[in-house]
């Protein structure tokens, strides 16, 4: 998971941010965005549907998905920081939902 938070934030290969923390939902273990600090200092958030996860980036197909600084607030209010969580080793499927590693022993 914390991959995630090293992947440049990218629209057609150019970079506008980057991931400062990922946001789950209140009520279950599903991740629903990213906080993203954007290349003119503001942060924004970013919502997982949208985003296409890419072993080098994550994509974007348009800068208007990411909302605006003065409704960020909404997000964080109604979320949880996975970072606040108590995930050894947390991985995102496809869906978004958040799991634990599984050792192989």
């Amino acid at each position: 998971m914390l991959a995630l938070l090293k992947l440049p934030v990218r629209l057609h290969g150019i970079q506008l941010g980057r991931p400062l923390g990922v946001l789950v939902a209140e009520d279950d273990d599903r991740m629903i965005g990213f906080e993203v600090l954007c290349g003119d200092e503001a942060k924004r958030f970013l919502p997982f549907s949208v985003a296409d996860m890419r072993a080098d980036e994550i994509a974007l197909e348009s800068a208007l998905i990411l909302i605006d600084e003065r409704n960020l607030d909404f997000y964080l209010r109604r979320s949880r920081r996975l970072s606040e969580l108590e995930f050894a080793d947390p991985f995102v499927d496809e869906h978004g939902l958040i799991h634990e590693a599984r050792t192989a022993a």
